[in-house]
């Protein structure tokens, strides 16, 4: 299997971080696609992905699967055992509700502040911008940060007692939200904490650098 992304990209993180959390890194070979020089948006890439966006898993029988929840979900199932998706029919919707919701709330919020609240890709990508819905969105995240609080107050994790693919995209949302300077607010006490727990994780922690020995340019 091939993963083009870019390493230090918040959506590739969720892939990453799922394909350490199954061990299934000596499977993959990475390949960088530049974000900075809008390798993203060429015809070449476009074909591999209509929409656009990083991280893409390549098959291999020539097929891609695009969309972090859906790569995840692939990975997930190859072994017939899956850990971060779900096994009972309450797990599987119970995580992927809080997915979607990490993904509405936060993730996707700092995205859109980062395109266009900020100089973003720069000019030759960011054709087009509205500082004001930038700005809106961001205030919409940090609303987000306090509800993901609110929630990790009565659990250990997202979606519930164990970790999952919900906790996977509230980290890539706090990942972006680091990059572009909005903190987590100082009296989110228990998303701090855990955020502070994953980053422990070794599939958190290493995940720039797990494509090192695998990456082909």
């Amino acid at each position: 299997m091939k993963i083009y992304d870019w390493h230090t990209g918040p959506y590739p993180a969720r892939v990453r971080i799922a394909l350490a959390e199954k061990n299934l890194q000596p499977l993959v070979t990475f390949i960088s696609v530049n974000l900075w020089k809008g390798e993203h948006k060429t015809p070449e890439f476009l074909a591999k992905n209509y929409s656009g966006t990083l991280p893409v898993l390549e098959l291999e029988d020539g097929s891609f699967i695009a969309e972090c929840t859906a790569i995840t979900e692939y990975l997930d199932a190859l072994d017939g055992l899956p850990t971060l998706t779900g096994r009972t029919p309450r797990e599987k919707g119970m995580i992927h509700m809080m997915s979607k919701r990490a993904e509405l709330e936060l993730l996707d919020a700092i995205s859109v502040y980062f395109h266009h609240g900020t100089p973003g890709l720069g000019p030759d990508v960011e054709i087009y911008q509205n500082p004001d819905w930038g700005f809106r969105q961001r205030d919409k995240a940090i609303r987000g940060m306090h509800y993901f609080n609110d929630v990790l107050e009565k659990q250990p994790f997202v979606a519930g007692d164990v970790f999952s693919m919900a906790d996977i995209t509230t980290i890539g949302g706090l990942i972006f939200a680091e990059l572009v300077d909005v903190p987590v607010p100082q009296e989110c006490n228990a998303l701090r904490a855990w955020y502070a727990r994953m980053q422990e994780r070794p599939s958190v922690r290493n995940r720039v650098t797990m494509s090192e020995l695998t990456e082909e340019a």
